[in-house]
């Protein structure tokens, strides 16, 4: 096991998509919060005070022995009674498509985290061409462990209309803004990048449906 893992560590610290989204955001000099961080691959390649969050005892402990801040938490119920850390960008990857309620978790982050809060999710996307899937290389949005399905186009509205507003939907196996465009129509992941929209609020066709159900309070509360 202790070998998986350090070839985890190994792999992350040699993926070229990696180090171009490092380089390009400049994540090892920021501080970052990583949700569903496993045993802290990519956590520690991030800036000073970075620290992460995993539902699992045995990643938490792996992490913290290799001097990592990670602490155990679901991450479909953060709060801020949970996350008492202040952070400058959030950090999920490959974590969505495993998710109960997408939409309730980008609403949960927006209202944990400052106006100037800039979110990276990293989702396995269905191919703009679906005859891919065929491929084993584009089959990983497939899953069985998946309950959620996203083309690029469908990710971006998700997160649109949860709080954020989307800088760029690219799978970064570039650094040139043009080829990446082109490459995003074959990518098998596609990673966003999105700013908290701190005027975000629900449009009002969509607060008549759900307004006196005590079961929307919380979320109708999330924009006030």
């Amino acid at each position: 096991m202790d070998k998986e893992i350090n070839q985890r560590f190994i792999n992350v610290k040699n993926s070229k998509t990696f180090n171009r989204i490092i380089r390009l955001l400049g994540l090892n000099n920021k501080k970052v919060f990583d949700v569903g961080c496993g045993f802290g691959e990519y956590l520690a390649l991030f800036g000073k005070g970075s620290f992460g969050i995993t539902s699992t005892e045995e990643e938490v402990f792996v992490a913290r022995e290799r001097g990592l801040d990670v602490f155990k938490t679901n991450a479909e119920l953060i709060s801020r009674d949970s996350i008492k850390n202040d952070f400058g960008v959030i950090w999920a990857n490959n974590l969505f498509e495993h998710l109960l309620s997408p939409h309730y978790f980008l609403m949960r982050l927006r209202s944990i985290s400052d106006n100037g809060a800039i979110l990276v999710l990293g989702v396995p996307v269905i191919p703009k061409f679906v005859s891919l899937l065929r491929l084993s290389h584009f089959g990983g949005s497939l899953a069985s462990n998946h309950i959620n399905f996203f083309t690029k186009e469908t990710l971006r509205l998700t997160v649109e209309r949860s709080g954020w507003r989307v800088i760029e939907a690219r799978p970064y196996l570039s650094k040139f803004r043009i080829f990446d465009s082109i490459l995003s129509f074959f990518s098998p992941h596609i990673y966003i990048i999105a700013k908290k929209d701190p005027l975000f609020n629900y449009p009002e066709k969509k607060v008549l449906e759900w307004e006196g159900e005590s079961y929307y309070e919380n979320i109708l509360g999330m924009t006030k």
